[in-house]
């Protein structure tokens, strides 16, 4: 595969495992981190191939993202995929209004939806010199259900759906962008829940598992290999979680 792939959260779980499966394919891919270099910086000394880049990629600084643009332009000359998978969360529960503040809400809408958003606006120039352009928002099943971590987590990720649609139809015919849709996905912040509760998700999932990061990022492998002529859409990937 000769693609050139950015990813923002690169070092988290999902990130991680979307960044083995396109470089295995033998694409070159763009770590992007926030704050933990040393973490994004191993990943990059494991994965294979060659070419790979590690950069910060704060998706709330605008100028630095246009920064970050200009200079992949020289080292790269176009982007083929942007995967846009940095977010936050806080556990709160929905009833508990005064539990959310107004600083939570903020930054959970900005990083979830603003940081893509930005992204998107940054590297909309590279997308395009590709001539097979692919964006990839990783979403939740929270955005459509309405159920999840907290009540402004589900409004952050129903917003970059409804964005997801709005672009693909307004970036239409350079660049494609589709949203990958997990429920509950295996690894650190799964771990901190209540295990009863995330036994009864997978009770209630036809499939009885929750996913892994690999499900997603083979998903977003079969985005840029196999269904090629989608565009606007929010794929799921929760083993069917909504039938129950």
């Amino acid at each position: 595969m000769d693609k050139r792939v950015l990813i923002t959260g690169a070092a988290g779980g999902i990130g991680s495992a979307i960044a083995r499966a396109y470089a295995a394919q033998g694409a070159q891919v763009l770590l992007g981190y926030n704050s933990n270099r040393d973490k994004a910086q191993a990943l990059c000394d494991d994965l294979p191939g060659t070419g790979h880049l590690v950069r910060q990629i704060p998706v709330l600084d605008s100028p630095a993202l246009q920064s970050l643009a200009q200079a992949l332009r020289t080292e790269w000359g176009h982007l083929d995929i942007l995967i846009n998978n940095a977010g936050m969360t806080k556990m709160v529960p929905h009833a508990d209004l005064d539990a959310l503040e107004d600083r939570d809400i903020d930054q959970i809408m900005a990083t979830n939806f603003r940081g893509p958003f930005a992204c998107i606006r940054a590297f909309r120039p590279l997308l395009e010199s590709s001539g097979d352009g692919l964006i990839i928002n990783i979403s939740s099943l929270a955005g459509t259900t309405a159920v999840g971590s907290c009540v402004a987590y589900c409004a952050s990720k129903s917003a970059l759906n409804n964005m997801t649609m709005s672009l693909a139809r307004a970036l239409a015919p350079k660049i494609r962008v589709v949203a990958l849709a997990p429920g509950w996905v295996a690894g650190e912040y799964a771990s901190k829940a209540d295990p009863a509760y995330l036994q009864e998700q997978v009770d209630k999932t036809p499939l009885k598992r929750i996913a892994t990061a690999t499900d997603v990022a083979k998903a977003a492998l079969a985005l840029s290999q196999a269904m090629t002529f989608s565009t606007g859409c929010i794929i799921p990937v929760d083993g069917g979680r909504p039938l129950n």
